[in-house]
């Protein structure tokens, strides 16, 4: 069986990121990224994937959050797409509803090839943890382009914003678990041949 790690190094003038994945872990993370509520997120998304994720990041906070988010997200989205290599012997979709207390999420993803994004999470708060809610929605839009995948996250009600959050990145989680789970094949899935 084909080891399925990555590792990315993303520096720019903004941000320096280091990002080590591997997607058959068991849900070890060590996330330092600076704000509090994204090592928050992104812990809640290796557990739930079960995927082993060492995500560090030196980023401009003194600006603001947004390049810190981003950039994570980016390093997180190219480490899943380089350890997933030609995307042999993958399920390729999953599927995924997380509740937690009051709030509902959903997800829907496919490691297509084809970077797509659609995220309604009806924040209503400026910001949670330090992290502008306005870049929830942007980290996973960020993910799932450099992730070359389609993803759909909606969250169907919840009072509390932390608690929406964090449905629905358990949900994509979740969703990500079934995605990348071994088929028992060595196909690539798709009619294409290629994704």
């Amino acid at each position: 069986m084909t080891a399925r790690r990555s590792e990315i190094n993303r520096t720019t003038k903004e941000t320096a990121v280091v990002c080590r994945l591997d997607l058959d872990g068991v849900g070890n993370a060590q996330i330092a990224v600076g704000i509090g509520f994204l090592n928050h997120l992104f812990e809640t998304l290796a557990r739930f994937a079960r995927f082993d994720v060492t995500l560090e990041c030196r980023g401009d906070l003194a600006v603001d959050d947004h390049h810190t988010a981003e950039d994570c997200a980016l390093a997180l989205g190219a480490a899943l797409d380089q350890a997933l290599g030609e995307r042999r012997g993958i399920a390729r979709f999953g599927s995924m509803h997380a509740p937690m207390d009051e709030a509902l999420a959903r997800a829907a993803l496919d490691l297509s090839g084809r970077p797509f994004a659609a995220i309604d999470l009806g924040l209503k708060r400026e910001s949670i943890g330090g992290l502008a809610c306005e870049n929830v929605a942007h980290v996973l839009r960020s993910f799932a382009t450099a992730a070359r995948l389609t993803l759909h996250v909606d969250v169907l009600r919840g009072e509390n914003d932390h608690h929406r959050a964090e449905a629905a990145f358990k949900a994509v989680a979740l969703a990500l678990r079934q995605a990348v789970a071994r088929d028992g094949g060595d196909e690539v899935p798709s009619a294409k041949g290629v994704l």
